[in-house]
């Protein structure tokens, strides 16, 4: 079975593009395009960087309310975007908690204080706690943890259906990390303007109300994931019981913000008329 919605993406303005979708039980419910080519992630890296470092977290290696980044910081502040780095340069412009500001510097912290926490390079550890179990041999993070990371359709399904029904993770951790931290608070959605709440969980960005929003109209507001500006995106909608991976070697821009919230409905629309949520 492969679902013909996936092919839509003959249709984006791109030169390549690769794209698929697997349910909570990880069944595979199709690809279409190059599956096992590795593209970059760009700004997607970051659930995977996340992940890791929540797998340092159940390990007991860190906590996510310990110090880390710039003072008055936690891990937690910065997988939730709210630690007041900059955007992509190592210096504050806000007290830690007081709004979302998507920050790569933030994420680049992390991985200092991971390797630091852990004595491995982040990249080494990413790799030995994630990609590895979950078979991910076309991906790795070497880089900045924010935005340096490739991967396939193929291996960023394997995730995708991890983060659905998590073997490496405690369900409750991953609970957490798709549930809103510091509710009620402000940011700019990078390329969708501001948003009032900006929610976003432990690396992951959450849906809820947002508009404009890069999912679909009929995406749930439990719907979590990423986008990165080399054209990609991971989503997971838990009502729908379902998960798709996008990936381009084109840079995000108004093509993407008109071709993926269609494509999304549409993968939604046959997934329902499969029956198989």
């Amino acid at each position: 079975m492969s679902l013909k919605s996936l092919a839509l993406i003959e249709n984006w303005p791109v030169p390549a593009a690769a794209a698929g979708a697997v349910l909570a039980d990880g069944t595979v419910l199709g690809t279409h395009g190059p599956a096992e080519r590795a593209f970059p992630l760009a700004s997607v890296t970051k659930p995977l960087a996340a992940y890791a470092a929540l797998v340092a977290y159940e390990e007991g290696a860190v906590e996510l309310d310990e110090p880390a980044g710039p003072p008055g910081s936690t891990v937690r502040h910065l997988l939730a975007h709210t630690s007041g780095l900059a955007f992509d340069e190592h210096r504050t412009t806000s007290e830690p908690g007081g709004r979302r500001l998507y920050s790569n510097a933030g994420f680049e912290q992390l991985g200092e204080h991971i390797a630091r926490a852990t004595d491995i390079p982040f990249a080494d550890y990413a790799r030995q706690a994630v990609l590895e179990p979950l078979g991910m041999t076309s991906t790795s993070l070497a880089g900045s943890p924010a935005k340096d990371g490739v991967s396939s359709v193929a291996d960023l399904l394997r995730f995708a259906a991890e983060l659905q029904a998590p073997r490496l993770l405690d369900p409750r951790t991953v609970a957490e990390a798709t549930t809103v931290q510091y509710p009620g608070t402000k940011g700019v959605l990078p390329g969708y303007g501001h948003q009032n709440p900006n929610d976003w969980g432990l690396g992951f960005e959450i849906r809820d109300s947002k508009s404009p929003h890069w999912t679909g109209g009929s995406s749930s507001p439990r719907t979590f994931g990423h986008f990165g500006q080399s054209g990609t995106f991971l989503w997971v909608d838990p009502d729908a019981g379902t998960a798709c991976v996008a990936l381009t070697d084109r840079p995000f821009g108004p093509w993407a913000v008109e071709a993926w919230p269609p494509f999304t409905d549409a993968v939604l629309a046959e997934v329902r008329a499969l029956g198989r949520t």
